[in-house]
């Protein structure tokens, strides 16, 4: 893994400097979660059309319960794997239960579906719509990691040990 990181590193460090702390290892570990997610979004899709919802005759209303499975299931994925790997590092010690962090996970991931939609509407009037789609998706994703970076797994303050306090 560390030749991984080493080139991750080397071309992180082609970037001008204000963008290279973003994108970081973490950020890369955010990536690699949100493919695995994307991987999982399509089977799920795939096997609920086509096999779990099949009783469903209306070929739009059996779509639409199979992308909200879909969904469903790649953002709790998604969840599961930020939080035990991309933000370990700020979880182990939190305070906040894991209900509440997913929560705030899917405010984050709610935003960026915003922010990718927005983007692709207004970019495909000047490019291509897949092409507008894979800009818009690229910094929604920006938009989600730090969303999540500064809100669902924000570091802990330092605590002030109790004998520190009001001694003078």
């Amino acid at each position: 893994m560390s030749r991984l990181r080493s080139f991750a590193e080397a071309l992180i460090g082609l970037l001008p400097p204000r963008f290279q702390p973003m994108l970081r290892w973490r950020f890369i570990k955010f990536g690699l979660v949100g493919g695995s997610g994307t991987v999982i979004n399509i089977v799920v899709l795939y096997l609920a059309q086509e096999h779990l919802l099949d009783g469903i005759a209306d070929f739009h209303m059996r779509l639409n319960y199979s992308i909200a499975l879909a969904i469903t299931v790649a953002t709790i994925s998604n969840f599961y794997w930020n939080r035990r790997l991309t933000w370990r590092d700020r979880t182990r010690n939190t305070q906040q239960p894991a209900l509440l962090l997913f929560a705030k996970y899917v405010m984050a991931a709610a935003l960026s579906i915003v922010v990718q939609t927005l983007l692709t509407k207004w970019l495909a009037l000047h490019l291509h719509y897949l092409i507008a789609n894979l800009i818009s998706i690229v910094l929604a994703s920006v938009v989600n990691f730090i969303a999540n970076d500064k809100l669902t797994f924000r570091r802990q303050p330092a605590k002030i040990p109790l004998s520190g306090r009001g001694k003078r």
